[in-house]
């Protein structure tokens, strides 16, 4: 899936949701907020919690962060509103799913993301989620490939790590799993790699 817009964090309607309690913000200090916020999330050792994110955001703008600001900016929204499969998603699954491929999530993600994925209408093709604000830690972390594969009750060797991250690939092989980054647009010569998800279907 993609963030419509082109961006996962904050969500799309971070703005619009400010300025309805402060409708003098700019958008340069929109983007200096995001900025603090992204360093924020970068150097926090697990995915931290969206409250505490937004508030260093609204700190940055000279917004009060009030708890019905804060409920406001994480409040659920239909996953059509903010985000997107990828064209060839879906119809790749249902045939991965219709071949017996069993899969699970990998993701440095919020609790939310089951609940995200059934909106998109992709949640019933995984069995398992291996989730960082649950788990505690980030890929590469050993913890977060273990906790899928445990899940689904296969062996590193017998499973298939996909990511649009090399590096997380990478990691990924050197723990015994099967690896392919997923390349949109370029190919990546020092590791398997496919140009779109659909690619996946030659593989099973």
């Amino acid at each position: 899936m993609q963030p419509i817009g082109g961006r996962w964090n904050p969500r799309a309607d971070f703005e619009q949701t400010v300025l309805a309690y402060d409708p003098s913000i700019t958008p340069e200090q929109f983007a200096a907020a995001i900025a603090a916020g992204d360093h924020f999330f970068a150097t926090s050792s697990s995915t931290p919690d969206y409250d505490d994110y937004h508030r260093v955001m609204l700190h940055n703008l000279g917004v009060d962060p009030t708890s019905q600001l804060l409920a406001d900016l994480r409040r659920e929204v239909p996953p059509a509103t903010v985000l997107e499969t990828y064209p060839e998603v879906v119809g790749t699954l249902e045939e991965l799913s219709r071949r017996g491929v069993r899969m699970a999530v990998v993701s440095d993600a919020w609790p939310g993301l089951p609940a995200l994925h059934a909106g998109l209408g992709i949640g019933q093709f995984f069995e398992a989620y291996a989730i960082s604000a649950e788990l505690g830690c980030n890929k590469p972390d050993p913890r977060m490939y273990h906790h899928a594969s445990t899940a689904l009750n296969l062996p590193p060797a017998q499973c298939l790590f996909v990511d649009d991250d090399p590096s997380l690939v990478a990691a990924a092989i050197k723990l015994g799993y099967a690896g392919s980054a997923v390349c949109r647009g370029s190919a990546t010569s020092d590791m398997p790699s496919i140009a779109s998800l659909a690619e996946l279907l030659d593989l099973f």
